[in-house]
């Protein structure tokens, strides 16, 4: 699927597929040099992670095993309720382990924050943050992110992972909605 596949549907294209692939070869060279003689847990965000989870993790050359988690902390609404509750907890024991969870984007901070601690808490000799998108003006808490993709705006978008309605996600680039799409 392209945008052209998208008809009035797509307003922008802000990462094209081949900007996000060239800048995942990058990121996956910084890991691989930071991790050397480690092997890493990659831990994935589900369900908007699953497409930057699968793309870095065939460009790294480090050793490493992979698991995902299932976060919520929004309940039935569509604003945060603050609490997170564990939906899918990981399969593999992070006791000693250096783990990077692997995100689609970053909003206000709030669940990764909290994840980073959980992790934390169960023993992990390390944990770092790999995102392919950070919205740095939606930021309600300050999380040290080691690896950023790219910067964009406060705005919503869709593709790469990520959806309105369960639809888009599976497109290569990462777009803006026309606003006809969910008025």
């Amino acid at each position: 699927m392209d945008a052209t596949d998208m008809g009035s549907d797509l307003k922008e294209v802000l990462i094209s597929a081949e900007d996000m692939d060239r800048r995942l070869e990058e990121l996956a060279a910084e890991i691989d040099r930071d991790y050397a003689g480690k092997e890493i847990l990659l831990v994935g965000v589900l369900r908007g992670a699953v497409m930057v989870m699968a793309d870095l993790s065939r460009k790294l050359h480090s050793p490493l095993q992979m698991d995902w988690m299932a976060v919520s902390s929004y309940g039935s609404g569509t604003k945060s309720s603050g609490v997170v509750r564990i939906l899918k907890d990981l399969d593999q024991d992070v006791n000693g382990r250096h783990v990077l969870i692997v995100e689609d984007i970053i909003d206000s901070g709030l669940t990764l924050s909290w994840l980073q601690k959980n992790l934390l808490t169960r023993g992990a000799a390390s944990v770092e943050i790999a995102t392919a998108m950070r919205k740095p003006r939606a930021a309600k808490v300050d999380v040290d992110v080691a690896y950023v993709g790219f910067e964009i705006p406060d705005e919503f978008v869709v593709g790469y992972g990520l959806d309105y309605a369960e639809k888009y996600r599976h497109l290569p680039f990462v777009g803006t909605l026309a606003p006809h799409v969910y008025q």
